[in-house]
């Protein structure tokens, strides 16, 4: 294999592909990227057995072939490359090694056979469809906080990616959840979706495709099975293990009938728990709310650190109540509310606390209360 390539090109298609590989494993191919050579381009793979990406790079192939070389190592080099410098990738047979030239500077690395870099890609996908990229890439940015990270609820661990009609309006609905809060997003089901099945996509999975989407098209094409999900942008794509589990009914915790109303500036509101959170307790981090009229009371009280309180100027139409909440579950939703206004509906300090954004009217987020 013998291929000349531009360095940022290089650079960029590794960055999007090494961040896959695990930097500490067992099995010593997988902490390399598979590079083949055909044609006018390079293409570049990496796995973790779990998730795949792949990366169609542009490049002048003399020698077409095929090698796996280790991917921080490669990515290190090319990153403090000269800019615009032409990079020369070249398998030296009788050395077993990689060489990297590039003006003056060169590299030789060990290398492993691309017949044993294991691939993901041999299922038959049996839905598939295009949604815009724009569409994906706010539905799972703005639930992922919401996943849990206990191993022992794994089913929890991810976004669930599913199908659903709500009447005559079928829609495309993520959701995730740790079990103290909730995120529940939609947009239109595009063509060839309706028959989806519902699926929980991975945590990393979801980091992966949130780097990844910020460089695609207009339109990223999914295909779904039932043990994977691939999604396929521009040059490349990412295909990924499912979760296989059974997602909760989550529809169950949501309320629909909560008396009181809270509307409040969303950028106010940030800032002020943010502060007062500084003196609570590092394991609950709660914060009390206390609603009479329009004032809201923010309460830390922290017998070890201290006291903090706070007031904000709201539009509340509900009967004088308490409520506390963890404020670093606080502070994450109101970072997903875009408009300046947020609305709270509010019942009884034991009853779950739903969040809108006026803006988004198909963002929706729960979050269970907190004894203070």
């Amino acid at each position: 294999m013998k291929v000349t390539i531009e360095r940022s090109i290089l650079v960029k298609a590794l960055g999007h592909v090494q961040s896959v590989v695990e930097r500490r494993n067992t099995i010593p191919i997988l902490s390399n990227v598979l590079l083949q050579a055909e044609q006018d381009r390079l293409t570049l793979t990496a796995t973790d057995l779990d998730i795949e990406v792949m990366e169609h790079a542009k490049a002048d192939v003399d020698v077409k072939g095929a090698i796996t070389v280790s991917a921080g190592t490669l990515f290190e080099i090319t990153k403090r490359l000269p800019d615009g410098a032409q990079v020369s990738l070249e398998v030296l047979e009788e050395e077993g090694r990689l060489q990297v030239k590039a003006g003056r500077s060169r590299f030789a690395l060990a290398i492993l056979p691309d017949a044993d870099f294991p691939s993901l890609a041999s299922d038959d996908f049996d839905v598939t469809f295009a949604a815009p990229t724009a569409d994906i890439r706010r539905l799972l940015d703005k639930a992922r906080f919401a996943m849990s990270q206990e191993e022992t609820r794994y089913y929890l661990n991810g976004v669930y990616f599913h199908a659903m009609t709500d009447g005559d309006n079928p829609r495309l609905r993520v959701a995730a959840t740790d079990g103290h809060r909730l995120a529940r997003l939609e947009s239109g089901l595009p063509k060839g979706a309706e028959n989806m099945p519902g699926v929980i996509i991975p945590r990393k999975a979801v980091a992966e495709l949130g780097r990844l989407l910020d460089d695609a098209g207009e339109m990223v094409d999914i295909a779904v099975s039932k043990a994977k999900i691939r999604f396929g942008f521009g040059q490349g794509q990412l295909i990924s293990k499912l979760i296989d589990g059974t997602f909760p009914d989550y529809e169950r915790v949501i309320p629909k009938d909560n008396p009181y109303t809270l509307k409040v500036d969303t950028s106010e509101f940030f800032k002020a728990v943010d502060r007062v959170s500084t003196v609570s307790a590092d394991r609950t981090k709660s914060v009390k709310l206390a609603l009479d009229n329009d004032r809201l009371r923010l309460a830390v009280n922290n017998p070890d650190a201290g006291s903090a309180l706070e007031e904000l100027s709201v539009d509340f139409d509900g009967e004088p109540t308490e409520i506390g909440f963890n404020a670093r579950y606080l502070v994450d939703i109101a970072q997903q509310i875009d408009s300046d206004m947020a609305v709270f509906r509010l019942s009884d300090p034991s009853s779950p606390t739903v969040i809108l954004d006026p803006e988004d009217e198909t963002a929706l987020y729960v979050l269970m209360p907190l004894r203070v």
